[in-house]
């Protein structure tokens, strides 16, 4: 499909959700990740995992709740039943939602749920507490009496590694959002305006079965030179850059790809740095492999930039951010491809790839694919950009 030949109605009329789609997590794999995270508790010391609500909740319970100022929180035990704290008159939205047998206690609204996670948690010896428990709540639940350490290792010890199920949730995520991508680079013509292809992006997304866009950014010409884009509404012009990064998400599993390219004619210099950019990707995806730290990626990208006169380090012109960021029900979780970041990869692990160069104030060439790590190296998700003028594989 070719940028510009189109309009947004074909499009959409055009578009259809996968014939067979991607189970569920089934109940079976919920209860291996209480099993890991028991395990994973147990060797750091604790006696019990304090889950706060979010993506955690949601991994190990089902329960795809955000977080509001109720508090609703899982306490596992390393032996014992799982312990859910929710208010009272949400009981049958947790139990619809809910997949794995729990012990439920419950508070109404002028109780505190504190006095409840601590009663619950009491004589349990140190609880491991979810890093994005609100600090408030964790010093509450201190005063109380409760010995309470870092879950960090525990919850990013299951969550870093995914199994076969999930990486089939994020396939068919990241599958969805390229062919939107694709869709989206038909309807582009002179003057359209960023928030149109926004509005497009996000119905795409609901016509091919992923729940609508998680996000979406849309940038022309100069504002491509903001990893964010900038304030206001854009209209595309002739012979400019276009920056488009998407997602969706399936059972709560994200895909986030971002496409650079020519609407037009431009200049030798953007194809030049487009090519940089390129190389980059290319060369973080191949340093990736078991047991390879997680920064190696990251130091291969910026190789291949300091070669080509940009940066160093995170100087502009150059790579101003980390080279990508583990993805799953979390668009951004650990680990990270970024210096420090001393994680050894392992079979499981998915990161986005995407080491943008910017050339402050001018332009800026992102992109960004997904991968995987596997037994013997990695595998991309999507197949990455081929050239400038043409944004998909065949």
């Amino acid at each position: 499909m070719t940028i510009g030949t189109s309009d947004a109605a074909t499009q959409l009329a055009a578009i259809a959700p996968p014939l067979t789609r991607v189970p569920p997590i089934a109940a079976a794999e919920y209860a291996a990740r209480i099993d890991r995270a028991r395990s994973l508790a147990a060797a750091a010391g604790a006696s019990a995992l304090l889950v706060h609500t979010g993506a955690s909740l949601r991994y190990f319970t089902g329960v795809p709740w955000g977080a509001t100022e109720r508090m609703v929180a899982l306490l596992l035990p390393v032996a014992g039943e799982p312990v859910m704290i929710c208010p009272r008159f949400e009981r049958g939205s947790l139990e619809a939602d809910l997949a794995i047998g729990a012990d439920l206690r419950l508070w109404e609204e002028d109780e505190d749920p504190i006095a409840l996670a601590a009663d619950a948690a009491r004589g349990r010896g140190r609880i491991a507490v979810d890093p994005l428990m609100p600090f408030a709540w964790t010093e509450k639940l201190r005063a109380r009496g409760a010995t309470l350490v870092d879950a960090t290792p525990v919850i990013d010890g299951c969550r870093m590694i995914k199994s076969a199920a999930e990486l089939a949730c994020l396939a068919e995520a990241k599958a969805m959002t390229l062919e939107v991508h694709r869709r989206a680079a038909a309807i582009l013509r002179p003057g359209i305006a960023a928030s149109e292809v926004i509005r497009f992006i996000d119905a795409a997304h609901h016509a091919i079965g992923g729940g609508g866009s998680s996000f979406c950014a849309v940038q022309f010409g100069r504002a491509t030179a903001f990893p964010h884009g900038l304030p206001g509404d854009q209209l595309l012009g002739d012979d400019e850059l276009v920056l488009v990064d998407t997602g969706c998400r399936v059972h709560g599993y994200h895909s986030d790809i971002t496409r650079t390219y020519a609407f037009g004619t431009v200049s030798q210099e953007i194809r030049d740095i487009w090519e940089v950019e390129h190389a980059a990707q290319a060369a973080a995806f191949a340093a990736a492999a078991p047991g390879v730290p997680c920064e190696a990626a990251d130091e291969a990208a910026r190789a291949v930039l300091v070669r080509a006169g940009l940066g160093p380090d995170y100087r502009l012109p150059g790579l101003s951010h980390r080279t990508g960021h583990g993805i799953g029900l979390s668009i951004h979780e650990a680990p990270n491809l970024v210096r420090g970041d001393r994680t050894a990869m392992a079979s499981g692990m998915c990161f986005s790839n995407e080491p943008m160069i910017v050339v402050p104030d001018r332009f800026g060439i992102r992109l960004e694919d997904h991968f995987h790590v596997t037994d013997t190296g990695a595998a991309w998700f999507t197949a990455p950009q081929p050239s400038i003028d043409r944004p998909f594989a065949p």
